[in-house]
């Protein structure tokens, strides 16, 4: 990143003058973190006591078998503390927050680990506590809210525009302009405006750096490939940055291919034909917007990667070729939902799964002295309403009958 912010040609910050004075204090205390090995140190340590880290690279000998080809491993962020690698974020955001002496966070969110991650993190450190989640995704991420809700944050339902994350960052901004003095924007993922890409991009590498010495020492090298989902792009940030210096590494990001690149209805920025370059929700990037710059319509079975933008970072990874993007569909991800739960007893998150269906698509093509490692970002427990309607399981659906029966519907 330079001065400006700017990863090549991509991010900055195209903010409102009233919040220039708060990005300053961010930057700098930010600034002053990094270059202080004691809040890394103390940050570390809070994640171990706190959240379970480091978590295990776990080998999946079923799916190694069933492929016939590289060794599989799977870096199991879903053991992270709230079930997701949301938390590495806010709890270094949340360390942040206290040394600048704010008492109030507000955050956004799709799937609602984001939301959930800061609900825990802010009932931890004392912080009042605001997300701002779709109506859309209210709805289909109902256990989430219950739970942030029953940690004490606020969750207010958007209900412009198509009502998902991209709703949910504007009315967050929002309520920051109008409260930077006792606020800060506990941002989910590796977008917006500088120096948030770089930020929450290191708190997430964390990643990466426990992956790369737990390949070598459980492996003996190196892994041929790693594979991440892509919705703004903080988990495949946050692996990818522990093998980025090794170019015989393929890095690959898959991305949400909805009902088909040739839909209409998905969310792939980098690997599709419907984005173009735009600037928005302060930060340039390629968004998926029509010629007008009026942001597109997204579709995934996933929320957390029904998103227009994607990380400028990845953007530019993307434009220097060092990360090869892919997109998988809904029905390729219940599919490889459904093959991973039975051969490993493993429940990726939907948002997860789309980088399992790549893996397990190129798995055999590779020999089996090779290995690979796929980000399993988060769990798959916050998805059972979607994943039980779309498998149309019957004994959900008479449950769902009879629940609502008990409650006079």
């Amino acid at each position: 990143m330079n001065e400006n912010g700017f990863f090549g040609k991509w991010g900055g910050a195209y903010i409102p003058e009233i919040l220039h004075e708060t990005f300053e204090q961010l930057k700098t205390g930010y600034k002053k973190a990094k270059e202080d090995p004691s809040f890394w140190k103390e940050y570390e340590s809070l994640m171990q006591s706190y959240s379970c880290r480091p978590t295990p690279l776990t080998y999946a000998e079923n799916l190694t078998r069933h492929f016939g080809g590289a060794q599989i491993y799977i870096k199991r962020e879903d053991l992270n503390h709230t079930g997701a690698h949301k938390a590495n974020n806010v709890i270094g955001q949340g360390l942040l927050v206290r040394k600048m002496g704010k008492k109030r966070v507000i955050a956004e969110t799709g799937a609602g680990q984001h939301g959930m991650a800061t609900a825990t993190m802010a009932a931890k450190f004392g912080f009042d506590c605001t997300v701002y989640m779709g109506e859309v995704d209210v709805k289909r991420q109902r256990p989430n809210v219950f739970w942030m809700e029953k940690m004490g944050a606020k969750v207010v339902p958007v209900k412009d525009g198509s009502r998902t994350l991209k709703d949910a960052i504007n009315e967050a901004f929002r309520d920051w302009v109008t409260n930077v003095d006792t606020t800060h924007y506990v941002f989910g993922t590796a977008c917006g405006p500088a120096p948030f890409p770089e930020m929450v991009s290191w708190f997430q590498s964390i990643i990466g750096r426990e992956a790369k010495e737990q390949i070598e020492r459980i492996h003996g090298k190196l892994p041929a490939r790693v594979y991440a989902c892509v919705g703004g792009g903080s988990n495949a940030m946050g692996i990818f940055q522990g093998f980025l210096e090794h170019e015989e590494v393929e890095l690959v990001g898959v991305e949400a291919g909805g009902k088909g690149i040739d839909s209409g209805l998905h969310a792939s920025r980098l690997c599709g034909h419907d984005a173009t370059p735009g600037v928005a929700q302060g930060y340039k990037t390629m968004f998926l917007q029509d010629s007008d710059g009026q942001m597109l319509e997204t579709h995934s079975v996933a929320a957390g990667l029904d998103y227009v933008g994607v990380s400028p970072i990845l953007a530019d990874l993307c434009e220097r070729k060092r990360v090869r993007f892919a997109a998988a569909t809904d029905q390729e991800v219940m599919e490889a939902l459904d093959l991973t739960m039975k051969k490993e007893g493993i429940i990726p998150a939907l948002e997860s799964t789309h980088a399992f269906v790549q893996a397990f698509k190129e798995a055999s093509s590779l020999p089996p002295d090779q290995a690979i490692i796929i980000n399993q970002s988060g769990r798959g427990d916050k998805d059972i309403f979607t994943i039980a309607h779309a498998f149309n399981d019957p004994s959900w659906q008479e449950f769902i009958i009879s629940r609502a029966r008990e409650y006079g519907i």
